[in-house]
């Protein structure tokens, strides 16, 4: 919202402005009015379109921090008994994806916007049409310590469905230390809330989908044969 307003703003004053402007700098016949020819008579002008200032959007002071989805708990997986068939499997879920932007200026802290999207499901063992799952977010010194860790809780309701797709958005603010401390320094990495071996079976490679255990469709019947 910060920004339209300060875009609105700066075309208000534009606006204000340039007629001013326009009237000083041009002649009657820029203006659209009469001009003369050689002999003195009138002369119709065209009238010149009005032009408008490019709108400039400021720079952030540096680079936004890198955020990312970490592997390990890019999925959520319940499997009864820990055995990993599609017969056990309960709730699923992944982050499909992740968008962000960021903005500081000056001495400002950063402020990090960011989109996430959640492709959910229910599988044989799910005993129930609505689940909230937890995920958290994660602000790093690049490659080095947690600075601080926050937890969500995402409710879903499946209505009847085996799938669900869920979009959140989030705003992390991050305090800076100084002037000269830039986005760059600084990584973001968004999870699910998994056990030690939901971890394990994520970094496996093993997976299922969040349609898991979904029943699959009858195949189309057979043409008959053609006398």
């Amino acid at each position: 919202m910060r920004r339209v307003f300060t875009a609105l703003a700066a075309l208000s004053i534009a606006a204000s402005v340039l007629p001013v402007a326009a009237q000083a700098q041009t002649s009657p016949r820029d203006r659209g009015g009469q001009g003369q020819q050689a002999d003195g008579s009138a002369q119709d002008a065209p009238a010149r379109a009005p032009r408008i200032a490019p709108l400039r959007r400021r720079a952030n002071a540096g680079p936004c921090p890198y955020v990312k989805i970490l592997y390990d708990a890019a999925r959520y997986v319940e499997l009864e008994g820990g055995r990993a068939a599609i017969s056990n499997v309960g709730y699923t879920g992944e982050i499909e994806g992740i968008t962000s932007d960021c903005e500081y200026r000056e001495a400002d802290p950063i402020r990090v916007d960011i989109g996430m999207l959640f492709q959910l499901g229910r599988g044989p063992q799910a005993t129930s049409d609505q689940r909230t799952y937890r995920y958290w977010i994660a602000v790093t010194e690049r490659n080095s310590a947690i600075l601080s860790k926050e937890y969500f809780d995402l409710p879903v309701n499946f209505e009847g469905q085996r799938t669900a797709s869920v979009t959140e958005e989030r705003t992390i603010v991050i305090p800076r230390a100084g002037i000269d401390t830039s986005g760059g320094n600084f990584e973001i990495l968004v999870g699910f809330d998994v056990t030690p071996e939901m971890a394990e079976f994520n970094r496996s490679g093993s997976r299922f989908r969040v349609n898991a255990g979904a029943t699959p469709a009858a195949p189309a019947p057979a043409a008959a044969p053609s006398e």
